[in-house]
């Protein structure tokens, strides 16, 4: 379709790149048989998934993915890591997110946890999710080079609360203590109920509760996780031996 200057800089000026776009790329000779009206609603149509698209894009690269490129439909070896095709399906809906259900990945070290995690991760970005990522290790850094800044552990605690979806990645690799413990009850008080959060870990659940110190505070993480989280075993599979063996 073609445009004169004037409709063009008014376009760009109310932030409608994407129509333009969608309107320039509109082949006279397909179209031509088309309604204005239906050559309209075929560019809106176009620059509404290239806005949608974009808006995704910025979710994902803002949730700082270990691994942005994974993807729930290119999962490896479904079958053979005794994974369940069908509740990788049901985990890309997100529905789990709309009902604030958290999901465990557990398994061996290199049976894929993060990499499943990121792309469950991902794909709530897709659905408009507000998602963030983080090792454990790194997010006792942040909180220990939180402590001197005003209100520092405050925003921090915050930060991570305010997510819709958070993958805490190498979940009780280290055993939390002191403070950190009760920063980690804290966080999870606060998203209980009010979001989803995905862990990914080596320890099963039986031995979460020794790993959190075996008290009054681990008795009270456990209560606002476990009741209302889908379990996800990812077995004993090493995937970075099947790609360093096969050179990938």
């Amino acid at each position: 379709m073609n445009l004169n200057t004037e409709t063009k800089r008014k376009l760009r000026e109310m932030a409608a790149g994407d129509l333009l776009t969608a309107f320039e790329a509109q082949d006279d000779v397909v179209s031509m048989s088309l309604s204005v009206e239906d050559r309209i609603e075929l560019a809106e149509d176009q620059a509404h998934g290239m806005y949608l698209n974009t808006k995704a894009n910025g979710l994902i690269r803002r949730a700082k993915l270990r691994y942005p490129n994974a993807d729930l439909r290119k999962v490896d070896r479904v079958e053979e890591r005794g994974l369940n095709q069908s509740m990788l399906a049901q985990l890309a809906t997100c529905h789990f997110i709309d009902l604030n259900r958290n999901l465990v990945f557990q398994g061996f070290t290199g049976s894929g946890k993060s990499y499943l995690a990121c792309a469950v991760a991902k794909q709530a970005c897709v659905h408009r999710y507000r998602t963030g990522y983080v090792r454990i290790p790194d997010l006792e850094e942040e909180w220990q080079q939180a402590v001197d800044k005003p209100m520092g552990q405050h925003k921090l605690l915050r930060k991570y609360a305010n997510y819709s979806v958070l993958a805490l990645d190498e979940w009780l690799l280290d055993p939390p203590t002191g403070e950190f413990l009760r920063f980690i009850f804290e966080l999870m008080e606060r998203r209980y109920d009010a979001g989803s959060t995905i862990f990914c870990t080596q320890y099963k659940q039986s031995d979460w509760h020794a790993r959190l110190g075996a008290g009054a505070l681990a008795d009270a993480i456990m209560d606002r996780i476990v009741h209302n989280t889908i379990w996800v075993e990812t077995g004993g599979f090493n995937m970075r031996e099947v790609y360093s063996s096969s050179g990938l």
